[in-house]
């Protein structure tokens, strides 16, 4: 779980209480800075999972790219040793 995810959870969790608060007390201005607040964390967490998944497919697509230039690094040993090239 990366920050951004982190901030999105506090700022629902902040955001939801305020809402709540402002209904409670009867207060729209604070009930209508609850809501922007918990919009404000949902797009921070939105955010963070966009970027995990990037990362993710980075390191995926990093490791792959290892394996085949191992791969083809062992195919050039093995054609080199017995005379054949493909």
């Amino acid at each position: 779980m990366n920050k951004d995810r982190v901030k999105g959870a506090i700022d629902e969790s902040l955001g939801s209480a305020k809402r709540e608060a402002g209904e409670l007390a009867g207060l729209g201005d604070l009930q209508l800075e609850g809501i922007a607040q918990q919009v404000k964390g949902k797009l921070e967490s939105a955010w963070g999972k966009a970027e995990d998944v990037v990362h993710e497919a980075n390191n995926e697509a990093e490791v792959n790219h290892e394996s085949r230039i191992e791969v083809e690094m062992e195919c050039a040993a093995v054609e080199s040793k017995d005379g054949t090239a493909k």
